[in-house]
C-alpha cells in the first residue's frame, strides 16, 4: 500500500510532462501543416494562452447534466489511458499504475472518451447532434476494428496482456520491434492510427472548414478548456500505446519525445497530402483495407 501511495506523485509528474509536451507538439504540428500550405501558422505558445484564457472563463448556459459530463468523460479517457500504461520502460517512477492485464484496460480507455462525448452531444439539443454522433461513432468504430485485431495478434505473439512484458520482449535490438517481427499487424494498426487521430483525411467528424457547429463551438469556457486539455493528452497517450506495442517503447525521455514526434508527424504528413474522406468512404477504407491486413497479421503469428 505504501508503494502505491508513492507512485501517485510520480504518475502526476508523468501526466504533467506529457500534458505540456502535448500542447507544444500540437502547435508544432499545426505550424508544419500551415507551412506545407504556404501559410505562417500559429505561434508555438498559442495553445498555452488559449488554455489559460478558457479556464478563466465561466458560463451560465445549461444544456443538461450529461452535456457537461461529456468533456469530463473525454478527459478521463485520455488521463486514464496514460496513467495505466508504462510511459518510460525500466524506470519505476514512470511506469505509472500498469499491471499484468493493462492492455485490456487500455483498449477500454481508447473508446471511453468517444462514448462520453457522444452522450454529451446527444443532450445538446441541437438538431444536427444525432448526425454528428452517428457519423463520429461510425468512423471511430470502423477505425478501432483493425487496431483491436492487431493488438490481439501482438498479445498472441508475445503470449501476454501486459504492456510492460511486450516492451521487454522487444528489447535488445531494433529488429526485435514488432514492426519487424509482425509488419502486417503494425501496418493495420497504423492505418487505424490515422483514423483515431481525427486528422485529414479522417477529420470528417469535426470538418472544421465546413461545419460551424459541434463541440468546439457549443462547448465554451472551462468546458472547452477540458477538451483542449484532452486534445493535448489523449493523442500522446495513444502514441504511448503504439510506441510500446509496436516500436520498442522508450527507455528515457529523449527517446520518448522523438518517437512520439515521429508518430505525430506521420499523421500530419498524411493529412497534408490526401483530401478528406466522406463518412462512408472512411468506413469503407478501414473495412476493405485495414481489417484484411489486420487479419493477415493475425495469421502471421
Amino acid at each position: 500500500m505504501d508503494f502505491e501511495w508513492i507512485r501517485i506523485p510520480h504518475a502526476l509528474l508523468t501526466l504533467l510532462i506529457v500534458f505540456l509536451y502535448g500542447l507544444l507538439l500540437g502547435a508544432v504540428i499545426q505550424k508544419i501543416g500551415a507551412r506545407a500550405g504556404r501559410r505562417h501558422g500559429i505561434p508555438f505558445y498559442q495553445n498555452y494562452i488559449d488554455l489559460i484564457k478558457n479556464y478563466a472563463l465561466r458560463t451560465t448556459i445549461t444544456h443538461g447534466f450529461m452535456f457537461y459530463l461529456g468533456p469530463v468523460f473525454r478527459l478521463t479517457g485520455g488521463v486514464g489511458l496514460l496513467l495505466f500504461v508504462p510511459t518510460i520502460y525500466g524506470v519505476a517512477m514512470h511506469e505509472n499504475f500498469s499491471f499484468a492485464g493493462d492492455l485490456i484496460l487500455a483498449l477500454y480507455f481508447v473508446f471511453f472518451g468517444s462514448l462520453g462525448m457522444a452522450l454529451g452531444a446527444g443532450e445538446s439539443g441541437h438538431p444536427y447532434a444525432a448526425i454528428g454522433v452517428s457519423r463520429g461513432l461510425s468512423q471511430v468504430t470502423a477505425a478501432e476494428l483493425p487496431f483491436a485485431i492487431a493488438v490481439f495478434a501482438v498479445a498472441l505473439q508475445y503470449q501476454t496482456l501486459s504492456v510492460t512484458d511486450i516492451v521487454a520482449a522487444q528489447q535488445g535490438s531494433v529488429f526485435n520491434w514488432t514492426v519487424f517481427t509482425n509488419p502486417l499487424a503494425v501496418t493495420a494498426a497504423m492505418m487505424s492510427f490515422l483514423g483515431s487521430m481525427m486528422r485529414p483525411p479522417f477529420d470528417v467528424v469535426l470538418a472544421p472548414q465546413e461545419i460551424p457547429i459541434g463541440p468546439p463551438t457549443e462547448y465554451h469556457s472551462a468546458y472547452l478548456a477540458l477538451m483542449q486539455s484532452n486534445r493535448a493528452i489523449f493523442p500522446i497517450a495513444k502514441m504511448v500505446i503504439y510506441m510500446n506495442l509496436f516500436f520498442g517503447g522508450a527507455a528515457n525521455w529523449p527517446v520518448f519525445f522523438l518517437k512520439v514526434f515521429l508518430l505525430y508527424l506521420f499523421a500530419a504528413f498524411v493529412g497534408v497530402v490526401f483530401p478528406r474522406f466522406r463518412v462512408e468512404q472512411s468506413v469503407r477504407w478501414f473495412l476493405v483495407w485495414g481489417v484484411p491486413v489486420a487479419v493477415a497479421g493475425l495469421f502471421w503469428v
